[in-house]
């Protein structure tokens, strides 16, 4: 123990002396594993047992200490980290006075532990004014130690405080140093580092905030380099302002500054969740900004998705299928029906799915262009399809041979859904046609001798490993009369 930690002991049972120092170090190891094993250092739980026995060590020696040594109740305190996270401003009212206040988070780390900074009022545009950005190197200058309500020490910076810049020190790793890979991913933790590829297409959502407020969600699945391992990642209350409007499957991607959780089966393959929030940094090699017009051929349309929009089943030049999410105030699903020629600017491109906001898109109908394959070419036999991991869409004419079979089902998650399914063959076979949620009415009206056109249907795995369709949000279904 150091001697600055004997010294407070001594002031201590100097102010208590009907306690022992073995009855002090008892209490300062309780008070260790009540807060936390690794927040706290015999001297910072030593503060906390004094505070509680109301015993100040005002005279006790300051000393100049790491991330690792803060402990609630220290003031005036100077450490130097380097950043990794940067939330944004958060105004809110004050309850006591019904005054205006601002606050704003960073996350620093050095060598031992990483560490919250809360800037209030004034401090809050020093980031923005410093031109701070992750990895940058900080000196905390006169700041004061409050616990969190997990009970881990924060460092409050206000109106006396200060930040700095300063050279890069050895000492401290840099961001690089402390990047992992999907790989490595072996235990839950906070403010991690994760390295992978995009191995799906990300997707944007809705929901309500603890706040009450809209926002939205980036997920993805970030999978290593072989594609052996993949890892689900969500980032809450995410800003669609940085995130990059044209990336690929197989990008390269990393999250910066996120929670490892351990996985819910219901919701993907069981194995360490990536979380992050308006905090995390995403940074995606090989992705762009800017996007380009884009013909296309419409080959399916679907329903509409109840959120304003429709989707639709396109492909380009080259044959490669995309899911467009089309805003009802840019086109209807009359005039874009199969086979129609389009041109379009979308809002952002996830993969293979395209995005067509109100904001910032345009689509219009063009001539037709001979060079784009037809519906014709997408068309299959019954007997060739095969089910496939990826999601290919199928085309192909049959009859239906089975009166629909209707139910409801229970998932994984308890949510009670609409499913019905029917049987369909051609002169080559027969395979089997299912309909979830909103497209199971689709396959439920079907009657027996109906002859069909399935349009965007994907093939998958089904009853005895044989290979059934199942319509998607963007398939359709046409009556061949």
């Amino acid at each position: 123990m150091s001697l600055s930690f004997i010294d407070m002991v001594n002031s201590l049972l100097k102010q208590k002396p009907d306690l022992t120092s073995d009855q002090v170090r008892d209490m300062v190891e309780e008070k260790k594993r009540k807060v936390g094993a690794g927040y706290l250092t015999d001297q910072g739980a030593l503060f906390l047992v004094a505070a509680d026995l109301g015993v100040s060590f005002d005279s006790a020696p300051k000393t100049q200490s790491g991330l690792k040594d803060l402990y609630v109740g220290a003031k005036d305190i100077t450490v130097t980290g380097r950043i990794m996270n940067i939330y944004p401003v958060h105004n809110f009212t004050k309850k006591d006075s019904n005054e205006q206040s601002s606050t704003r988070t960073i996350v620093v780390f050095d060598k031992d532990a990483k560490v919250r900074v809360k800037l209030w009022d004034k401090q809050v545009v020093a980031p923005d004014e410093m031109g701070l950005q992750a990895g940058d190197l900080v000196k905390i200058i006169k700041g004061y130690v409050r616990a969190g309500l997990d009970g881990k020490p924060i460092i409050n910076l206000g109106s006396y405080s200060a930040l700095e810049v300063l050279q890069d020190e050895k000492d401290i790793p840099g961001i690089d140093s402390v990047t992992v890979t999907v790989d490595d991913v072996k235990e839950t933790q906070d403010s991690a580092v994760i390295s992978g590829l995009v191995n799906t297409n990300p997707r944007i959502s809705e929901f309500v905030n603890q706040r009450g407020e809209p926002s939205k969600s980036l997920q993805m699945q970030v999978s290593n380099e072989a594609g052996t391992r993949t890892l689900r990642a969500v980032i809450w209350n995410v800003d669609e302002s940085r995130i990059p409007k044209v990336f690929k499957t197989g990008t390269k991607v990393r999250l910066i500054g996120v929670r490892v959780k351990q996985g819910n089966p219901q919701y993907g393959n069981g194995d360490f969740e990536l979380h992050g929030d308006e905090g995390t940094i995403l940074e995606f090699s090989g992705s762009q900004q800017d996007v380009d017009v884009m013909p296309l051929r419409i080959i399916s349309v679907g329903e509409e998705t109840g959120r304003g929009s429709f989707l639709c089943l396109a492909v380009d030049r080259a044959g490669r299928p995309l899911t467009l999410t089309v805003d009802n105030s840019l086109a209807s699903a009359k005039t874009l029906e199969p086979g129609t020629m389009v041109e379009c600017v979308p809002s952002r491109i996830f993969g293979n799915a395209v995005t067509l906001a109100k904001e910032d898109s345009y689509i219009r109908v063009i001539d037709d262009d001979s060079s784009f394959p037809r519906l014709e070419k997408f068309e299959s036999k019954i007997r060739d399809i095969v089910a496939t991991n990826e999601p290919v869409p199928v085309v192909v004419e049959a009859i239906v041979l089975q009166a629909p079979e209707s139910s409801d089902v229970s998932t994984k998650s308890g949510e009670s859904v609409s499913v019905s399914s029917t049987l369909l063959g051609d002169d080559t076979g027969e395979i089997r046609l299912v309909g979830w949620r909103a497209q199971s009415p689709q396959v439920g009206r079907l009657s027996v001798g109906d002859r069909i056109r399935v349009i965007g249907a994907t093939a998958g795995p089904g009853k005895e490993g044989k290979a059934e369709l199942t319509l998607r949000p963007y398939s359709s279904i046409a009556h061949l009369g």
